[in-house]
């Protein structure tokens, strides 16, 4: 089970929101590839980089970043963020992204969906972002009525097998991780899929590698890194920890 450090982007620097929102957003780095560096230095076998601002307008607007991230690294780096449309992969991929985190679109254009994940295969991730049980979109300031079984039941057919799963109300708030919906989702799951929100501790990290969920590959951990609650390293080492006790 791998720790991935997040690193989302808006307006050319890296921040975090509170719960998705745009308004009650953290400055941490001007430059988003001093972040980066940190998390590599720190340990990181690979990072979670979103577009914060392709999330909200439907396109990628700091690809370049993600360029210089890429250059910059010797790590694998997966990257989302108003990634709908073909030429859009097409140019984050050219960018440098390993794998491509797909949200919105994959759940309003199926065709689009079906087209990357022939192309691309597992290097495709869809990200299931859940409030209240249900999924957002569009930089989760949409919400819909879709349940996350129906969700997941509906990618899955369309052949998707690996997800990110999203606990909006906890994301950035470091309240501690959504334990029930992880369990939730890791008997929805036909593959595999990362957890993401409310990580505030290596206590929080211990437990969800004790959970022996069969799915789970890996943690997104944000703000907790970026407070110096932890290092990478501690983390990963708690990650671990939490698996070997199962």
């Amino acid at each position: 089970m791998i720790l991935l450090p997040a690193i989302d982007m808006l307006g050319g620097r890296a921040v975090r929101l509170d719960q998705g929102d745009y308004a009650r957003r953290t400055d941490y780095y001007p430059d988003p590839v001093d972040a980066a560096k940190r998390w590599v230095e720190e340990g990181a076998e690979a990072l979670h980089v979103v577009d914060l601002d392709g999330a909200r307008t439907g396109a990628p607007e700091n690809l370049r970043h993600l360029y210089r991230i890429v250059e910059s690294l010797e790590v694998p780096v997966e990257f989302g963020g108003g990634l709908r449309s073909d030429a859009a992969v097409a140019d984050a991929f050219s960018a440098g992204a390993a794998e491509v985190i797909i949200g919105t679109a994959a759940f309003k254009d199926a065709a689009f969906l079906e087209r990357i994940l022939s192309a691309h295969g597992e290097r495709v991730i869809v990200s299931v972002d859940a409030r209240a049980g249900h999924v957002a979109s569009a930089g989760w300031l949409e919400q819909t009525d879709l349940s996350l079984a129906a969700a997941f039941t509906g990618l899955q057919e369309q052949g998707v097998r690996r997800f990110v799963f999203s606990s909006i109300d906890r994301d950035g708030m470091l309240s501690g991780p959504d334990l029930e919906g992880a369990r939730a989702v890791d008997e929805m799951v036909d593959g595999s899929y990362v957890y993401s929100g409310g990580i505030s501790s290596l206590a929080d990290l211990e437990q969800l590698g004790s959970l022996a969920l069969r799915r789970l590959r890996g943690v997104i951990v944000g703000k907790a890194l970026f407070e110096g609650r932890f290092t990478v390293a501690e983390g990963q080492a708690a990650l671990s920890a939490g698996a070997s006790e199962r």
